[in-house]
């Protein structure tokens, strides 16, 4: 047996799923969710300043990464390594362009999830859960703030529950 519950502003229906009877029940409490952050502006204050230095260090990175070696290559994202012509260096050139391909990819979705996190900040929106819209725990946040989802949501979505 399973029940379906519906909640609208003062009414909840609600469906039994072994007699498909509709229970509707009125002048009920209107639940309300939180959608604005409910942590104290220090706080804020510290997690802005560590996603500000994250941004800046991601950014010095990337671009760095990017640099081209010579002017003729500078439209490309990451800069192909010259090393020499010998076919053991051609083969380093390869291997080092790739690896810095994944590197560059993954300091780019740091970067966008930073920039993410500093939108949510300037919003309000900073610390609530985009699933269940519950508070993110302070914890989480000092240890990763460019969490957007609580940990009971995180380890739901990555199916450890």
């Amino acid at each position: 047996m399973f029940l379906l519950t519906i909640s609208v502003p003062r009414f909840i229906l609600i469906v039994c799923s072994l007699c498909d009877e509709l229970l509707f029940l009125k002048d009920m409490p209107k639940i309300t969710v939180t959608t604005k952050t409910t942590l104290t502006p220090d706080l804020l204050k510290k997690v802005k300043a560590m996603l500000v230095d994250e941004k800046a260090r991601l950014e010095h990175d990337l671009a760095r990464l990017a640099a081209p070696s010579n002017p003729a290559a500078a439209n490309s994202d990451s800069a192909f390594p010259d090393y020499g012509d010998k076919d053991d260096e051609n083969a380093a050139e390869v291997a080092d362009y790739a690896a810095n391909l994944s590197i560059e990819q993954d300091l780019g979705n740091l970067l966008r999830d930073v920039n993410a996190s500093l939108a949510r900040l300037e919003k309000g929106e900073y610390g609530i859960c985009k699933y269940c819209k519950k508070p993110i725990e302070e914890k989480r946040l000092l240890a990763r703030p460019t969490s957007s989802a609580c940990v009971e949501c995180k380890k739901t979505i990555m199916q450890e529950v």
